[in-house]
């Protein structure tokens, strides 16, 4: 199998742009391969998954020991030819200074062949020193070539391919021009959600056009091998007969795929419930609220009282309820969006405001308190937040499920709202071996019932 990991100089340089091209090529020319993201986010993985038709899986250090992240690229790539890696931000750039989180070190983890993405505006002779220099920092990394973005004519173009032939053994396998179509209107997290994109079809369409003429596919065709990785991990069905209601829509759709999975591998059965169009939720036992934009379908979500009501009248029932992020902001009283005031469920005594920057942005690190419902006292979580509202709450005296070591969370020390079975949080976890959540809140859900 040949893998790939795309990434690039510094973030914002066509990176997802050629992997969503380069996603949609495979598809149209069937191929069998395999797509992930590296980092917690998940809007890519939304885009890439619609350009691939397949689900896209994340490989994050923060929060997966190395062998978790072998495991889940082993068990995603298993009978693929082919598996792509997007990056995120620069090949060596991290947390760490050591760089043991960064592009690079998943790439040598992983055996994976580097696609370096170079935004050239501005850059002729100089893009030789740069690419020697990255070659250079690490000559443990394997190069399949470099990909020219925003390349400015034939002109610029002869100037930027004569000095890397000149003076770097690095190939050229790509040379994308300035093209302002190829551009994805950008919302909070770096991209639109495709998930609420109308035009995503028609967008990645032209996108796999532009990449097509403009990147050298025959290098997908060349056998390299991958290093043995371990097996997957079966889990045995736990909780047959659960139904666990999870609303993905227009406004909720940020999900890990993996984790979803693993509910249904416990023999959970998740019942998708749409917010703005379904009437009254369904007979579940429990219910899952994932992140999105609800501010952007606020008026939507408030016109469709129904389903207000009765998201509200199952929690004052004491059902188990798990809210991330939108999720949270959905359960409060209101929405304060673009000087507008839109009615919620209600049953956080509080409203949610929206900002222009982000009021939490980045990896969390969290101490579960005592009153957490289903993860256990002092247990450290590694997590991440990216909201750009604020919860501004009208009764104070909540119990809280989190202390924040490191982040923002709901007030800058406490984290996980909780009101009778409902935990509310600004964080998404993910379901690893430091976490094991998804067996931890079905073993919660099946002693309520």
């Amino acid at each position: 199998m040949k893998s790939f990991i795309i990434t690039s100089t510094k973030k914002s340089s066509g990176k997802t742009i050629v992997s969503i091209g380069l996603s949609a090529l495979l598809k149209a020319q069937k191929k069998s391969f395999s797509v992930f993201k590296k980092g917690p986010d998940y809007i890519d993985p939304i885009w890439l998954s619609k350009a691939s038709g397949k689900d896209c899986f994340n490989l994050d250090f923060f929060t997966m020991q190395k062998k978790e992240i072998i495991s889940t690229f082993n068990k995603y790539s298993k009978n693929c030819d082919l598996a792509v890696v997007e990056g995120n931000k620069g090949l060596f750039d991290g947390l760490s200074l050591d760089g043991s989180d960064s592009n690079a070190s998943l790439a040598e983890l992983l055996n994976l062949r580097v696609i370096l993405v170079i935004d050239c505006n501005g850059m002729t002779r100089g893009i030789a020193p740069l690419i020697n220099g990255y070659k250079s920092f690490n000559k443990k990394i394997k190069y399949q070539g470099v990909i020219l973005n925003n390349v400015n004519g034939d002109r610029h173009q002869s100037k930027l391919v004569a000095s890397i032939e000149k003076y770097t053994d690095l190939k050229i396998i790509g040379s994308i021009w300035r093209d302002s179509s190829l551009s994805i209107q950008e919302q909070h997290l770096g991209l639109v959600p495709s998930f609420a994109h109308k035009q995503t079809v028609q967008k990645i369409r032209g996108i796999r056009d532009v990449i097509k003429k403009s990147v050298d596919i025959d290098m997908f065709n060349n056998k390299v091998n991958k290093k043995k990785i371990s097996a997957r991990i079966i889990t045995k069905k736990k909780y047959a007969g659960l139904k666990i209601g999870i609303m993905r829509d227009e406004a909720f759709g940020f999900y890990y795929k993996d984790d979803l999975e693993k509910f249904t591998s416990l023999g959970s059965n998740l019942v998708k419930i749409d917010s703005v169009n379904d009437k009254k939720l369904p007979k579940i036992d429990a219910l899952l609220i994932g992140g999105g934009f609800p501010e952007l379908c606020a008026y939507k979500l408030s016109k469709n009282k129904s389903m207000l009501n009765s998201v509200n009248e199952f929690i004052e029932s004491h059902y188990p309820v798990y809210a991330e992020c939108g999720g949270l902001m959905y359960l409060t009283k209101k929405i304060k969006y673009n000087s507008k005031i839109y009615p919620m469920v209600g049953v956080i005594n509080g409203e949610t405001q929206m900002f222009s920057k982000p009021v939490g942005r980045g990896y969390v690190m969290l101490e579960t308190s005592v009153d957490h419902p289903w993860l256990g006292n002092s247990l450290p979580i590694n997590c991440h937040e990216f909201h750009h509202s604020k919860l501004r709450l009208k009764e104070p005296k909540y119990k809280y499920a989190y202390r924040v070591k490191r982040g923002y969370g709901i007030d800058g020390k406490h984290e996980g709202l909780i009101y009778k079975n409902l935990l509310a949080t600004y964080n998404h976890l993910r379901d690893t071996k430091q976490t094991n959540w998804v067996d931890k809140f079905l073993s919660f859900v099946d002693k309520q019932i």
